[in-house]
């Protein structure tokens, strides 16, 4: 067995941390040399007592690397592990790198000048609005833009960079076959085109509420920083801006107003030395002296207006259903005789292209740009 196909099997280890191992590998040597250690040598590395080595001992020999690699063949994924060339160099600098990164789409250099985009699943207009626009800028300007795919402000994020065509990564708490939540499963397989759909989890592991804390030091890590776009003082992206700090990455905030929870994260870390946001220009200030100013320079500041694009008979009676008013996506659905399965796909199709926004609620209107151009 190799070291790649050892970190694999490690990884599958329940109860074992990127942490202990990294303990494992300096008292033993190498991650193929802890699965070849009796209980006496694994209990030598710094932390490791007899309860996690028969951990270790009761399940390395029933784990089979090349039967997961298959798996995730077979789903369409890679498995990448820390000796691999396309393990994140940024990655692989902080406290507890995962030990294997299971992927659909792939990670390009390019993708060392990334930002994380956190929020509330339950933001406001306005923070949909935010994360969107300042996503897609991020995009055109060469920045990679790194979210968790859950509902409201991820779900914004990556649409915004996707409608740039720049790049995104989307970083989930479970499993790449669990994929929650499940309605973001044609958003997912966009993403794997334009980027990457990342998890450190084996295959069949359900995101729970463990999960998600645990990965939010991915987002942050692929990150040069990370903006807070709307949460209350507690929360997973209030933990993401947490492993920021901790990392040293930049963190940034969205200022909202003062009467809402979702402005209660934001002003807190503003507070407290967070760089405020209120344009693409505080961020790209930023990164000035990392980053040659012709990179640094977007073709545009603002989104550009929605080209003319092609609808079929579907996309067409969404925008004629559409046009009296917005609507929430049961009655959208009532109206034009669309299942629901059905109407979420075209629904995304159209917001991808522009043509639509979606708006706290399950609510759905026409964009300002299709308005104008009617």
């Amino acid at each position: 067995m190799q070291d790649r196909e050892a970190y694999i099997v490690l990884n599958m280890i329940e109860g074992l941390g990127p942490v202990s191992v990294r303990r494992l590998i300096d008292c033993l040597g190498s991650p193929k040399a802890i699965l070849e250690a009796d209980r006496e040598a694994l209990m030598k590395a710094r932390g490791v007592g007899e309860k996690l080595a028969l951990k270790i001992l009761s399940q390395r020999d029933a784990i089979d690397a090349a039967e997961e690699i298959d798996k995730a063949a077979d789903f369409g994924a890679r498995i990448v592990t820390m000796v691999d060339d396309e393990y994140p160099a940024a990655l692989k600098a902080i406290h507890d790198p995962p030990l294997a990164l299971y992927i659909r789409g792939r990670f390009l250099p390019e993708d060392s000048k990334a930002l994380g985009i956190v929020g509330s699943r339950s933001t406001s207009h306005y923070g949909l609005s935010a994360a969107d626009r300042l996503a897609y800028q991020l995009g055109q300007t060469g920045f990679t833009v790194v979210s968790g795919l859950a509902r409201g402000t991820d779900t914004a994020a990556h649409v915004g960079a996707l409608k740039s065509t720049g790049r995104t990564i989307a970083v989930l708490g479970g499993a790449l076959d669990c994929l929650y939540p499940p309605e973001n499963a044609e958003l997912a397989d966009r993403i794997a085109k334009q980027g990457a759909v990342v998890s450190e989890y084996p295959l069949g592991r359900q995101a729970d509420r463990m999960t998600f804390p645990y990965r939010n030091r991915i987002i942050s890590g692929l990150s040069m920083g990370v903006l807070l776009i709307e949460s209350d003082l507690k929360g997973g992206s209030m933990h993401t801006t947490e492993a920021a700090m901790e990392q040293g990455r930049t963190v940034f905030a969205l200022p909202g107003r003062i009467d809402t929870p979702g402005a209660r994260g934001p002003h807190m870390l503003i507070k407290n030395g967070a760089k405020l946001v209120e344009s693409l220009d505080d961020i790209l200030e930023e990164y000035e002296f990392l980053i040659p100013p012709s990179e640094l320079e977007a073709p545009e500041r603002a989104p550009a207006a929605r080209p003319e694009v092609p609808l079929d008979d579907r996309e067409s009676r969404i925008v004629d259903a559409l046009w009296q008013e917005p609507l929430d996506v049961d009655s959208l659905a009532r109206l034009i005789g669309f299942k629901s399965h059905e109407l979420s796909g075209v629904l995304l199709g159209l917001e991808m292209k522009r043509v639509i926004r979606t708006l706290p609620g399950r609510m759905v209107e026409l964009s300002d740009d299709l308005r104008q151009m009617r």
